[in-house]
């Protein structure tokens, strides 16, 4: 048992102190804090601004000193100490979408489970971290330094406001965020997210596509895709929607109009972070439009150079000849998430997460020599991020795995690497740390997003452990 630890199962063990704690929660994701127009003192909205003011009036009455810098974070010190841990959370939410059971924005406790837009993404996990804070307090656990909650209002959105605070504060020697999974991620891949595509004339031979169009976002695997073929049967199509269909899992729509056969493609939808969990409806289109009698054109033969380089369920980059993968951070994933093709050209987008493994040389200009054999350009957004890696066996991420084997029961936890990025992706030496425990789901950015009331109390626990390691 790890010093401290009785006291603080004890502290969070009282009903009433859950009780507490769950109603903190309720009072921050009854505000329904969605990025909106700046106005002054509120640079992304109403409703984020809201819901900082009211974090720091809980930050307040919690014992805290506390900061609003500008509208873009709020902070609260633990102690007058020197800092030297800050913990990353967010009061800004995504928007709540169709499909709820129960208001997002009038949180409910059903069979000890929270639900509302925000209980797990993140300001239950902010709450979490905000009593454990207390409870170090409370209980008087000796420390030589100070924890400093940093609550931001833009990490949906792009993180300006963490860019804000950083460029005039320092980083601390220590930093998680609450705004993930546990045991620890400490590696975030890299993104390599290309605009490319090329023109030709405009031609009237047939059968041909004249037009194309699929997905909505970078990071999302399309779920619908669309085409137009003229000078083609419907019959002739359905026979090949047949065919594709049985190959790829998608489902396939088409019916005769004025402007030919019009053909719309059903995959599934998933985070471009796990293209395996979705079924890519542009590739799924591909397929079955380069298996139509197509007349020798630009648009038939970009179709067919994209099919070669985009084969339906390729998600590791072979065909387009960057496929790599590491043992500490895993594959190299490609998403083709955006496309759209006319008469007279065609513009597209991916999305790839790279390993630690990958450079310029082996990604970019391997991707772009692809390109250049078909005739396809880059034509922008064409720069590579960088990798966050934080040392699996710092005395850092250690010690958070091991508050986090000693409150689970888990035996040798290994931190994760993911495709995805969290609020510390630019901070030195930053990991996320919880409050997402493995095998749950929390329904995040979708309807019913929930959060198990026990996993709160027990990262409440691993977080005042994790607080008094680092600062005693």
């Amino acid at each position: 048992m790890m010093k401290y630890e009785e006291q603080i199962r004890a502290y969070f063990d009282d009903p009433a102190k859950q009780r507490e704690l769950v109603a903190a929660v309720c009072r921050l994701v009854s505000i329904r804090s969605v990025r909106g127009e700046a106005q002054p003192g509120m640079p992304f909205g109403e409703g984020p601004a809201r819901a900082l003011d009211e974090a720091l009036k809980l930050c307040d009455e919690l014992g805290f000193a506390t900061k609003n810098h500008d509208g873009y974070v709020g902070t609260a010190e633990l102690n007058d100490k020197d800092t030297i841990l800050h913990i990353l959370a967010h009061m800004d939410v995504v928007g709540e979408g169709k499909g709820w059971d129960t208001d997002p924005y009038g949180p409910v406790e059903k069979d000890g489970v929270l639900y509302g837009r925000g209980v797990a993404d993140d300001k239950g996990p902010a709450v979490a971290a905000l009593f454990a804070m207390k409870c170090v307090k409370d209980l008087g656990i000796p420390l030589n330094h100070s924890a400093r909650m940093i609550l931001g209002t833009d990490e949906e959105s792009g993180s300006e406001d963490i860019a804000h605070y950083y460029a005039t504060e320092p980083y601390a020697k220590y930093t998680f965020s609450p705004d993930a999974d546990f045991p620890v991620i400490n590696i975030e891949k890299g993104h390599y997210h290309p605009d490319f595509g090329s023109t030709w004339a405009k031609a009237e031979v047939l059968p041909r596509v004249t037009g194309l169009k699929g997905g909505f976002r970078t990071n999302v695997v399309p779920p619908e895709a669309e085409a137009v073929v003229a000078g083609v049967s419907a019959a002739d199509v359905e026979a090949a929607a047949r065919q594709t269909a049985e190959e790829t899992g998608a489902a396939f729509t088409v019916e005769e109009t004025d402007g030919g056969v019009h053909v719309h493609c059903a995959g599934k939808n998933a985070h471009a972070a796990s293209p395996d969990g979705g079924n890519n409806a542009i590739t799924a289109l591909l397929t079955l439009l380069d298996r139509l009698p197509l007349a020798g054109c630009g648009s038939t033969a970009a179709i067919k150079s994209m099919h070669t380089l985009f084969p339906h369920g390729d998600t590791r980059g072979k065909a387009l000849g960057i496929a790599q993968e590491d043992e500490l951070s895993g594959p190299l994933t490609l998403n083709l998430a955006l496309m759209t093709l006319d008469e007279t050209g065609f513009s597209a987008k991916f999305d790839v997460r790279f390993p630690i493994c990958a450079n310029e040389d082996n990604c970019k200009k391997a991707c772009e020599a692809s390109f250049a054999a078909h005739g396809i350009s880059v034509t922008g957004d064409g720069d590579m991020t960088t990798v966050h890696h934080t040392d699996a066996n710092s005395p850092f991420v250690r010690t958070l795995l091991t508050c986090y084997e000693n409150y689970t029961g888990v035996k040798d936890a290994k931190p994760l690497a993911i495709g995805g990025g969290t609020y510390v992706h630019d901070i030195p030496g930053g990991v996320a740390f919880g409050c997402e425990l493995p095998g749950s789901d929390p329904r995040m950015h979708g309807p019913n997003e929930r959060i198990p009331v026990a996993d709160l109390v027990l990262s409440c626990k691993i977080f005042a452990q994790a607080i008094a390691e680092l600062c005693g």
